[in-house]
């Protein structure tokens, strides 16, 4: 039985802060297609789940589910992968505003898009800025690092995209960045939580230096629907 929205985190954000981006067929929740590739599924789906998901996504695509779904597929599915993850509790980082991190807007869409292409911190898309505040730094006039909202848990907000251009990487941009957005949450009076590839170990000890600990195991899978 959940008793966190942590625990279902996508669930528990597209069924509630982030209903106004969400698409549903049956049990299954999804985020817009231009703002994030993420589907949900409840804590207790039936079997039908699978035929929901495909009814949602169409033939021969590809669902990525955040917790994966515990009901194995029919025939006809292909499993591409479940990749394990961990979430990161950020209630006790140091928040603090940045004055060189500025705030990005559609207009730096396309900049945002290109250094996601180059630094692949995960899923950015052409709509994901309007999930929340996405901040940058640049250099001479280019954006060499970002980082912003994503999912919003009740009570929460997801820190995601954080990356920085290879050639400024070791300055500590990105970790200014993530307590920067960390410092926008709070004033709202939520909680940040990150989101990283269990193989990430850099990623995930440079989280730890900045006050967040480890929460729970995630798993991300992805599961291509049968082409007819």
């Amino acid at each position: 039985m959940r008793t966190s929205p942590l625990d279902n985190p996508a669930w528990a954000a597209l069924s509630g802060p982030d209903a106004s981006f969400a698409e549903q067929k049956g049990q299954v929740l999804r985020y817009q297609a231009d703002i994030s590739p993420f589907l949900a599924v409840p804590d207790q789906p039936d079997e039908r789940v699978w035929h929901d998901i495909a009814d949602l996504v169409g033939p021969g695509a590809s669902a990525l589910v955040v917790g994966g779904v515990r009901i194995p597929p029919p025939a006809g599915w292909t499993v591409e992968a479940e990749m394990a993850g961990v979430q990161m509790d950020g209630s006790a980082a140091p928040a603090a505003a940045d004055p060189e991190a500025v705030r990005l807007t559609e207009a730096d869409v396309p900049e945002m898009l290109d250094l996601v292409a180059r630094t692949k911190p995960g899923p950015f898309l052409p709509r994901t800025i309007a999930l929340g505040a996405y901040l940058g730094i640049r250099r001479d006039g280019a954006l060499v690092a970002m980082a912003g909202e994503r999912m919003h848990p009740p009570g929460w907000t997801e820190i995601s995209a954080v990356c920085t251009d290879p050639a400024f990487q070791g300055q500590g941009l990105a970790a200014r960045l993530v307590l920067a957005v960390a410092a926008v949450i709070r004033e709202r009076g939520e909680r940040p939580l990150l989101h990283a590839a269990a193989t990430n170990t850099g990623a995930i000890r440079l989280y730890e230096k900045l006050g967040f600990r480890f929460a729970r195991d995630m798993v991300f899978g992805v599961y291509r629907t049968p082409e007819w």
